[in-house]
């Protein structure tokens, strides 16, 4: 049995390449890892944090990415597993939702909440 026809449709054209630009896959790393239990901010720790520049850097070279993401933790909350549960949320938003090839992710634990944050 066949569907039935509803008109004369144009075929869909086939998918083209997809361009993603560089803020949307810095918005996507900063909320990925704000998405992780523990993140207090995507950000740079102390006073003058914000001097320093974005938090999210995020670089395509060769068809892979590299990204190198500053973080703020909650206090009480261990570093290092925090950080890996930071590269596993961010790897898997650059490969399976921006379809881009993951060279590496950096975490960089600036700050602990709570102290002058």
């Amino acid at each position: 049995m066949t569907a039935p026809q509803t008109g004369n449709r144009a075929p869909r054209p086939a998918p083209g390449p997809l361009t993603v630009s560089h803020p949307v896959i810095v918005e996507m790393v900063r909320v990925a890892a704000l998405e992780v239990p523990g993140v207090l901010k995507v950000g740079r720790g102390g006073r003058l944090g914000w001097l320093a520049g974005s938090p999210v850097r995020a670089r395509v070279h060769g068809g892979k990415a590299s990204v190198r993401v500053w973080i703020v933790a909650r206090p009480g909350h261990a570093l290092r597993p925090l950080a890996a549960q930071v590269r596993q949320a961010v790897a898997a938003t650059v490969e399976r939702l921006l379809g881009l090839e993951l060279g590496e992710v950096t975490v960089v634990v600036d700050g602990v909440g709570g102290f002058g944050q």
